[in-house]
């Protein structure tokens, strides 16, 4: 039985959700699973995904073929970099905890790109926003300046009837 590791779509019409599965190859798309692996959300920046990494190596350890974009995600994950790793411990290539230890550093390695990503897009909004205020300020001064001559035209034209008036006489 070919297994394949990919995405079951839920969610409403134009906000896909996700499911991560292990899933019969000849199954439908939205159809019976093997076991569920984890979520994608892409309507929020970053995607959220969520993975059983340990399940979705197991699964590949026993021949599952990853879609292309559940192959994205694994990677994304670290699932494929750490069963390459499981695979250099199984020939001998690396201890167990040699592994480990290059996985977590991986982990964190990309946490923190994750992190500087989600700062620079909350900077970018924080910035947008400034930017936005401070173009309705002016154009709010520039109301209140058009504004403004019209009430001082009104005052000067009744002073400069008296001045004239004043002429006259």
């Amino acid at each position: 039985m070919p297994v394949k590791i990919r995405l079951q779509r839920h969610g409403k019409k134009g906000k896909p959700f996700y499911w991560i599965v292990a899933a019969d190859a000849r199954s439908k798309r939205d159809g019976k699973y093997l076991e569920k692996l984890g979520v994608y959300n892409p309507n929020t920046n970053p995607a959220i995904v969520e993975l059983n990494v340990d399940g979705a190596v197991k699964w590949l350890q026993n021949g599952a073929q990853p879609t292309d974009t559940a192959k994205n995600l694994l990677s994304y994950k670290g699932a494929l970099l750490k069963n390459h790793l499981v695979g250099g411990v199984a020939k001998g290539a690396l201890t167990e905890e040699q592994a480990e230890a290059k996985f977590s550093a991986w982990l964190e390695e990309k946490a923190s790109k994750v992190q500087a990503k989600a700062e620079g897009l909350s900077q970018a909004e924080a910035k947008a926003k400034a930017d936005a205020l401070a173009a309705e300020k002016a154009v709010n001064d520039a109301r209140i300046a058009a504004a403004a001559p019209v009430v001082e035209e009104a005052e000067e034209a009744p002073a400069a009837e008296a001045e004239a008036s004043n002429e006259e006489e």
